[in-house]
């Protein structure tokens, strides 16, 4: 782990023009284009995707330098983890001068780098607990799952189960407990000395909370348990965290959601299918204030689901203790990135966290640091139809309301004066012809709609947008939002305006119903980004 130590960096210049369209990070095209091609993987940065990854790498260093000093856990040629990136970020406080004082690093570099080292075996596929977004002076940390006693036993040299050439040695793995392969090896306590280096660094980070998303108590493939989980390990070592079991359908389930044409709406897992065998559990003390009926889960829809996981972790990191949190799936790089980059353009959102970064920006950081550089396999999700990269981002629409706000104290109730011509209730009671056409960048607005497919010509508004045009009618439709909406509004636009050019229009397989090409060809048409005679990518 390097000592370096980044210092705060001025701000960013000025936005483009109010009538220009979303503004867009510099090389956010160029990271897409490379996520979409391949998976990352930090053995493999030489040559010329190597120098990508590495402008990828270094701008995510200046961005995080914009608001907080770190130091970096050295991860070349992927040493410690595979698919973590080459350099690993350990935030250690805010650069700001209010926030000096307030929130101090007690973690010491050396000490946090011998237990990283000490305890990557623990966890699937070495994805040890990483702290990835430091709030209030608490670590938010990310990870796979426990490292079952196959993948354990076979990455540390037990590999006794293929002793003696035997070809049956799998066929009876599933019955084989941990315990029993601790027993029948030479060490009888490799559980507890892996799995206690994964206890001390969690202890180190101040973690007290534990969330894991799997669906399942343990992963089963081809007859044997290949990963663990904290809720059922049976020596109860995790006994002293505060373990919360929220089951939440893997990437696997998303294909549902691009055949439906991308509407979470009334999408519902399937609860009843054989492996899913983990409970929603979560203690009482944590759930008293969120006024959620947390017995009905399994009725909620993709939509309602998402939104009350998240609020539950944003009501946990909002506590007043000081303990942090490790959020979980199995692998780590689907449904871990998104419930991570959820909370980050979140909190970004109410100004609690990246306070320097604009919405490119931020939308820049979480992509490439949250999902490429921790190994997410786009590449192979988008080939399968697996969007949930694609709904990470198109869900920051259901959550821009102040019951996700983190903020503990009333929202000011007005907003600084704008050059406001239009109210909210003048543009909603606008008339369609009034507003203007849709691809009409001469036009006060133009309108965003989302489709589905059905007789033709036809459309089902799951949200009609109001994209204004012109500086002056922006001016009033900004000022008629709240910040946080106006925030996470404008990284969704981003988005959806590079994810357009770049993966979205580009797809080798796309749905027969060619939504998500309508939706990404109506929203880049609105914004003024490509003309109605324009071909496809």
């Amino acid at each position: 782990m390097a000592g370096a130590r980044a210092a705060a960096a001025a701000s960013a210049g000025a936005s483009a023009s109010s009538g220009n369209p979303p503004p867009q990070e510099p090389g956010l095209g160029e990271l897409l284009e490379e996520f979409s091609r391949t998976q990352y993987r930090a053995k493999d940065c030489s040559g010329t995707g190597g120098s990508k990854v590495e402008r990828i790498e270094k701008r995510c260093l200046e961005l995080f330098g914009r608001d907080y000093c770190y130091s970096v856990i050295q991860n070349v040629n992927g040493d410690i983890c595979g698919h973590y990136p080459q350099h690993i970020v350990f935030l250690e406080y805010e650069s700001s001068e209010k926030e000096k004082d307030t929130f101090q690093s007690t973690v010491q570099v050396s000490k946090l780098q011998d237990l990283v080292y000490r305890s990557k075996t623990a966890r699937c596929r070495g994805r040890f607990v990483c702290p990835v977004i430091l709030f209030k002076g608490k670590h938010i940390c990310r990870s796979a799952t426990l490292a079952g006693w196959g993948e354990l036993y076979g990455r540390t040299g037990y590999n006794y189960i293929f002793s003696g050439g035997a070809d049956d040695a799998w066929a009876d793995a599933e019955d084989v407990t941990e315990e029993d392969c601790a027993l029948r090896s030479s060490d009888t306590h490799l559980f507890d000395k892996v799995r206690g280096y994964d206890i001390k660094l969690l202890r180190y980070l101040s973690v007290k909370y534990i969330c894991d998303l799997m669906v399942e108590n343990k992963k089963v493939k081809f007859g044997m348990n290949v990963t663990s989980s904290e809720k059922v390990d049976k020596a109860q070592r995790y006994a002293d965290f505060t373990l919360l079991s929220i089951p939440y359908p893997g990437c696997e389930f998303f294909k549902e959601y691009k055949d439906r044409d991308y509407m979470a709406e009334g999408l519902i897992f399937n609860w009843k299918q054989d492996y899913v065998d983990a409970p929603l559990s979560i203690p009482d003390f944590l759930t008293c204030s969120l006024n959620i009926d947390w017995s009905q889960y399994q009725s909620w829809d993709l939509v309602q689901q998402t939104q009350n996981y998240l609020k539950l972790l944003l009501s946990i990191i909002n506590s007043d203790d000081d303990s942090g949190l490790l959020v979980h799936c199995i692998s780590g790089w689907d449904r871990t990135p998104l419930f991570i980059s959820l909370l980050r353009l979140s909190l970004w959102a109410d100004g609690l966290i990246h306070t320097s970064l604009k919405p490119a920006e931020i939308l820049y950081l979480t992509v490439a640091y949250d999902w490429f550089l921790f190994g997410h396999m786009l590449v192979d999700r988008l080939s399968k139809g697996e969007e949930i990269f694609f709904f990470c981002f198109n869900f920051l629409k259901h959550i821009i309301s102040e019951e996700f706000s983190a903020l503990k104290t009333q929202r000011r109730k007005s907003l600084p004066a704008r050059d406001a011509g239009f109210t909210l209730e003048d543009i909603c009671m606008l008339r369609r012809k009034d507003r203007g056409s849709t691809t009409s960048l001469g036009s006060d607005f133009s309108l965003v709609m989302e489709s589905s497919p059905g007789a033709a010509g036809s459309f089902t508004y799951e949200a009609v947008e109001l994209v204004p045009a012109g500086a002056q009618t922006q001016a009033a439709w900004l000022a008629a939002l709240s910040e946080r909406e106006t925030r996470l509004q404008e990284v969704r636009s981003a988005f959806l305006a590079t994810y357009s050019s770049t993966v979205g229009l580009r797809a080798a397989a796309p749905s027969p119903s060619g939504a998500i090409g309508g939706l990404l060809e109506q929203f880049v048409r609105g914004v003024g980004l490509r003309g109605t005679s324009s071909s496809t990518l």
